[in-house]
């Protein structure tokens, strides 16, 4: 079974409340060439670890009753003979080795140099619309395909800027999640965001007044994309 196969079998778990033994003996005994081999290129990366990160979650939160900070910092995921955080998986392997407190803009001097063998070749915003940590304000949780990452990534960013993004046309207006400041320098600064949001939500105006809404941090596990 690929690492990816892997992934998606421990997220089903995690979404089902079912055993996940299984996915996670089979994670942790992974020779780390392996690994390596199962993820040769961006798409296999990204979907791989998108599902890994949004089940591990789950587990560490229902299952190990971890708690914020400690369910992100602590390094509770054992995969190919490396003990992992939730943050290693998002700000070193998807968010190509950034800070995580630097907005995006600065890389992590401190990180483990096996774990920037693993990290994706090119940072994608996109990824910040398909990471659930158990928030009411976090994107739902899909499963995520190599074949499929693609349309996916457009799916869930266009989904989530229409439904957090709120658009007055009078009030020459746009009020958008703060995810998008805390990694601001994931999508380019404020210049990328306004061209983004531009794009994507078909603004009639260039000149508007951007704000940030207030991140909901009710607990809202299982927030499952319909059909998932």
């Amino acid at each position: 079974m690929s690492t990816h196969q892997i992934s998606q079998q421990l997220l089903q778990a995690a979404q089902l409340n079912q055993p996940s033994e299984q996915a996670l003996e089979q994670l942790a005994r992974m020779p780390l060439p392996e690994l390596i081999r199962d993820l040769p290129d961006d798409a296999h990366k990204l979907a791989c670890w998108i599902n890994l990160y949004n089940g591990f979650f789950l587990i560490l939160r229902k299952e190990k009753q971890l708690e914020a900070p400690a369910i992100f910092t602590k390094r509770a995921i054992a995969i190919a003979g490396l003990w992992l955080s939730l943050d290693d998986v998002e700000h070193i392997i998807l968010r190509k080795n950034r800070l995580k407190w630097a907005l995006g803009y600065l890389p992590n001097p401190f990180s483990r140099r096996v774990l920037r063998t693993l990290m994706v070749a090119q940072r994608d915003y996109r990824i910040h619309f398909a990471l659930n940590c158990g928030a009411k304000s976090c994107p739902p949780i899909a499963f995520y395909t190599p074949d499929k990452i693609e349309q996916q990534l457009e799916l869930a960013t266009q989904s989530f800027l229409e439904s957090e993004t709120i658009v007055s046309e009078d009030q020459h207006a746009v009020a958008t999640s703060r995810l998008l400041w805390w990694y601001r320098g994931d999508f380019g600064g404020q210049t990328g965001i306004r061209r983004m949001l531009e794009a994507r939500l078909s603004l009639k105006s260039t000149h508007y007044r951007l704000s940030f809404r207030a991140y909901d941090w009710t607990e809202d596990l299982d927030n499952f994309q319909s059909g998932a």
